[in-house]
Order: structure tokens, then C-alpha cells, then sequence
């Protein structure tokens, strides 16, 4: 079989910087503001790091936060590797606003194509939503849990129960909310683009 190149973890991530700097995990943490015992479980691939923490990571140590989702290295020519992440709730990186929780899944893995996101929707209003969202590519939102109703600039809102997805350009103005009746809703969404920034423009929006 051939060989097939691992991408690097989070965890793979900091020692690498921690290398390249000289600097011991007390240092790091000293750096960071982010515990010896924390760094240590991340380094191993026991532990990611929330949204706050990585911005902190990255503001402390002056690194850019797509350094922390984009995947190394110098050739420009995909290649087939192969890889392959579990998406899990506990290894999520867990974005919590007013309106929604974002749950980052698959995180470890670098360069996606994809952005796959577990989201609980609280907002119950387009007025309590506030303006509507609009970032670059297309995304696909499957309902798990609850009705949502799907506002958008162009369209009339619709509802959607679960078992049901709307597929939509994420440059259009838009917004998920919960429907009549419901306190909350859960969905899957999946943000997709050929723009590398696309994480960094989700969880900033996100935040």
C-alpha cells in the first residue's frame, strides 16, 4: 500500500511552535496564559481548545488564528491522503452566542474543503436574530432535533422540520431560527468554499 502523509493535529500544531521558539511547556503556558496541564493533554491530542482559548493562543503568541486550522507545507498540488477525522461533541470546538452554540467538529483535521458544525438554535425571531449573516461559499443545513424557520433575502422565510435540509449560497443574506411552538432546534450545517479563510471568517462571525 502506499504511504499516505498524516496531517497535522492541534496538538502536532503546538509542539511545533513550541520547538521552533525553544520553549518548554511552563514558558508556553506563561506565554499563553493557558495551563501547563492543558497544554500538555492538547500537545498529546487528549484535549482541543475552545474558540476563546485558541483566539487567546493566538493573540498571546502572535500567531494568525488560520495557522491553527490550516494545514502546512509547501506543495500547492492536492494530494490524496487519505485522512480521516471522527467528529465528536466532546472534541468540538464550542462557540456560544446569543443566538446559537456552534460545535466545530473535525478540527484536528487541516485544509478542509468543508466546515461540518452541530448548531442549537435559541433565537425564535428574525427581530430577535438581528441582520441577517451573509460569508463566502454555500452551505447545506439538515435539522436533527425541532423546526427551524429559514430567512433569506431573496426568498420568503420556510420552515423546515426534522429530517429536512435546505441547501443555500452563504453570500445571501440569511438566518435560522427556531419555529412556533418550539424552544429550541438542533441542526447540522455544512459550510463549504474555495477560499482557505473560511474558517477564520466562520468563527469570526460566529463569535
Amino acid at each position: 500500500m502506499p504511504e499516505h502523509s498524516t496531517p497535522p493535529t492541534l496538538g502536532a500544531l503546538l509542539r511545533g511552535i513550541r520547538a521552533r521558539n525553544g520553549w518548554t511547556l511552563k514558558e508556553m503556558s506563561g506565554k499563553s496564559g493557558i495551563p501547563v496541564s492543558t497544554l500538555s493533554k492538547v500537545e498529546h491530542d487528549r484535549l482541543t481548545l475552545t474558540y476563546d482559548k485558541l483566539q487567546q493562543l493566538s493573540r498571546r503568541l502572535d500567531i494568525r488564528m488560520s495557522e491553527l486550522f490550516a494545514e502546512g507545507g509547501e506543495e500547492s498540488t492536492p494530494q490524496v491522503t487519505g485522512r480521516r477525522s471522527i467528529g465528536t461533541m466532546d472534541r468540538a470546538v464550542r462557540v456560544v452566542t446569543p443566538n446559537y452554540d456552534y460545535s466545530y467538529l473535525c478540527t484536528d483535521l487541516r485544509h478542509k474543503r468543508m466546515i461540518p458544525i452541530i448548531t442549537r438554535i435559541r433565537a425564535k425571531s428574525a427581530s430577535e436574530f438581528g441582520d441577517l449573516v451573509r460569508h463566502q461559499g454555500e452551505e447545506f443545513i439538515y435539522v436533527i432535533e425541532g423546526k427551524i424557520e429559514v430567512h433569506s433575502e431573496f426568498y420568503d422565510p420556510v420552515a423546515l422540520d426534522a429530517g429536512e435540509g435546505i441547501y443555500l449560497d452563504s453570500s445571501m443574506g440569511h438566518a435560522y431560527v427556531v419555529a412556533d411552538g418550539f424552544n429550541e432546534a438542533l441542526v447540522l450545517g455544512v459550510c463549504s468554499s474555495a477560499d482557505e479563510g473560511l474558517i477564520d471568517s466562520l468563527m469570526s462571525l460566529h463569535a
